[in-house]
């Protein structure tokens, strides 16, 4: 009886764990500007840029985060950073966690979840929200130097 107890519980654990990790990927941004890849570290899931469509800005030089409103991250290159932060997994969503958004410089309350093998992510602005649906990648993106 306690081996088949202990496999069950085996068996609830693993499949949490499974589920978790769905998240984790590359992911391409609804409006396909953009790839971000998500991984987890601890508990947490994070994501950064790994991919521009168009990275150069008019002067031909790689485009850096200039909205931040950290003056001293302004020049920092956009591919490679960090853009989602401390998504937690909570019955079949990530929540509590934050994505900052480069253009405006503006960070927001996010959640996430998986419908139909795409991923939602909603950003909270008060009452307000917005959902963007990402698409996983098939292949690996070549990552923007």
């Amino acid at each position: 009886m306690k081996k088949v107890l202990f496999i069950i519980i085996f068996s609830v654990t693993a499949l949490t764990g499974f589920a978790q990790d769905q998240i984790v990927g590359r992911w391409t941004t609804s409006d396909g500007e953009a790839s971000v890849e998500i991984y987890q570290e601890q508990c947490k899931f994070f994501g950064k840029i790994i991919w521009l469509k168009s990275p150069y800005d008019e002067n031909g030089s790689l485009l850096t985060d200039t909205e931040n409103p950290d003056k001293s991250k302004r020049n920092t290159l956009l591919v490679g950073t960090i853009i989602l932060k401390d998504l937690k997994y909570k019955n079949n969503r990530w929540e509590d966690g934050t994505i900052y958004d480069p253009e405006e410089g503006k960070t927001y309350k996010c959640s996430a979840w998986l419908e139909k093998g795409k991923l939602k992510i909603r950003g909270y602005w008060g009452v307000f929200y917005q959902t963007e649906i990402w698409v996983r990648q098939e292949q690996p993106t070549e990552i923007n130097q």
